[in-house]
């Protein structure tokens, strides 16, 4: 990747003066590490009445996805071909953006205590990027950046010059000039826009993200006319985090109007007033159970199947007596969120080497699954069909084995108390069935003798005199009885 950043003298200042802003010697070439490559920072010409500072971005590719993608600490599974032979390490993207503010941090502040007063002084400047996505095309370009006062010259890249038929790639050259802005605002726009315009990242959109987009737009954001199109694409288009920036920028938007400060406007309710305290979430609830159970049984090796987006993995790891945690699931985009919400990829060496995430279904057995101390079905076995359970029971209990199984679901019987269920719903729509407490306890009480194990059933959440509990769980721990034959089961 690369980017360059022209300046021109003025009858005041010297065009040098871009070393002391972005503060990089002109005479030198420097090279500063990644977590993605190296960014290179050199000046291809340094005159009195000119000066060029570049900014080459040198991509890992196979390093990148072995970052977010390796075994125990990896992203997702998946190691297709895609992952490598991409368009990563040539066209602009969240990864110069990254690189932009960790190399040019002070100047992106306007920091510069050299020449404090021309931080803060607009510059003739001209950007360069000869490759960047730009997903809805030169037009999109234009209204991003010429409402900020960038004049913008966009020239779409052919997907091949020997064969124009085939049209335009989603790739275009973009030049930037512009004497209206300082070298802070104009990196911040670099910031914010790049990444957008490529409507992707490389790494999981948290919520502080929301925090970065309004340091970056500050000044220029809460009024820009594609407002909207920009949070959402910042934000890799998660709904919730999209709502709280824009009510931030609204607040923002009423101070400037209102000539306030934005705590003056957003003052409905004291700070510390006292807020009605909130139920706490039935998942929660789910949680500390199975975690109260593992401790029961000493647990130290413990199996997650059907772990979905990591949360139960996430608990297991805050507490040091796990020393193993595996996370199963039949979907690979589950083990992707799951990946990027636990920071596999930024997690020390200690703390990944406890953790593994892999792919695999339960309907089948599987020899990875040996040889724990427990494994957790939490809200799993009402998303199989009934016929399925037997092989799911046998995986479980016939061929892994572990010494204590934990297992919850979903009480029917508390269906009527929640007040948003339609008579006769399930509570997911890909719940296969939801059984009563008795249904419940016949099913485990016939899966432990069976296999044997000896099991205790437990409430999880409000145990409410007239329906029970809304989650019922079941604590199978193995016996001394000898386990039936592989034969045996499968009759059974």
């Amino acid at each position: 990747m690369f980017l360059t950043i022209t300046t021109t003298a003025t009858p005041e200042h010297p065009a040098t003066d871009l070393g002391f802003l972005l503060h990089k010697h002109p005479d030198k070439a420097q090279a500063f590490p990644t977590s993605f490559g190296t960014a290179h920072v050199l000046y291809p010409e340094a005159e009195e009445q000119r000066c060029t500072a570049a900014l080459l971005l040198e991509v890992d590719a196979v390093a990148l996805v072995r970052r977010g993608k390796g075994k125990g600490r990896g992203g997702a599974p998946d190691a297709a071909l895609a992952q490598y032979v991409n368009d990563r390490p040539y066209a602009a993207s969240s990864l110069l953006a990254v690189a932009l503010g960790n190399v040019f941090s002070s100047a992106m502040r306007g920091v510069c205590k050299a020449r404090p007063e021309r931080a803060a002084e607009p510059l003739p400047l001209r950007v360069e990027i000869p490759a960047l996505p730009a997903r809805g095309g030169p037009d999109l370009v234009r209204r991003l950046f010429e409402p900020l006062g960038w004049t913008a010259a966009v020239e779409a890249v052919p997907l091949d010059t020997e064969f124009p038929e085939w049209g335009d790639s989603r790739y275009v050259r973009l030049v930037l000039e512009s004497e209206t802005l300082t070298l802070s605002n104009a990196l911040r726009h670099l910031y914010v826009l790049l990444p957008v315009l490529d409507d992707a990242k490389h790494y999981w959109v948290s919520p502080d993200e929301v925090d970065k987009l309004m340091r970056a737009g500050e000044g220029w954001l809460p009024g820009h006319p594609e407002q909207k199109l920009i949070t959402s694409r910042y934000l890799s288009r998660r709904w919730s985090l999209t709502r709280e920036a824009m009510e931030r920028l609204e607040l923002i938007r009423l101070a400037e109007t209102d000539d306030s400060e934005v705590e003056e406007i957003d003052n409905a309710v004291e700070a510390d007033a006292e807020q009605e305290a909130r139920p706490t979430p039935l998942a929660v609830h789910r949680r500390e159970a199975i975690l109260t159970a593992l401790r029961d049984h000493a647990a130290a090796r413990v199996l997650d199947l059907g772990c979905g987006e990591g949360h139960l993995v996430r608990e297991l790891l805050k507490e040091p007596r796990f020393t193993e945690i595996v996370g199963v699931d039949v979907s690979v985009r589950a083990l992707t969120i799951a990946s990027r919400r636990l920071k596999l990829d930024r997690m020390g060496e200690r703390q990944a080497a406890r953790v593994q995430l892999f792919q695999g279904s339960l309907a089948y057995t599987d020899k990875r699954l040996k040889g724990y101390d427990a494994a957790v079905l939490s809200e799993v076995i009402e998303h199989l069909d009934l016929p399925r359970l037997p092989a799911l029971e046998y995986a479980v209990f016939g061929s892994a084995r572990p010494r204590t199984v934990v297992v919850t679901t979903p009480n029917v019987e508390y269906n009527v108390r929640w007040e948003t269920l339609p008579a006769g719903h399930v509570r997911h729509r890909d719940h296969r069935f939801e059984w009563t407490r008795e249904e419940f306890r016949t099913w485990a009480r016939a899966v432990a003798e069976r296999h044997g194990y000896a099991v205790e059933f437990r409430s999880v959440g409000p145990d409410d005199p007239e329906v029970g509990p809304p989650t019922q769980l079941a604590l199978f721990t193995l016996g001394t009885t000898e386990a039936p034959t592989e034969k045996e089961a499968k009759a059974a």
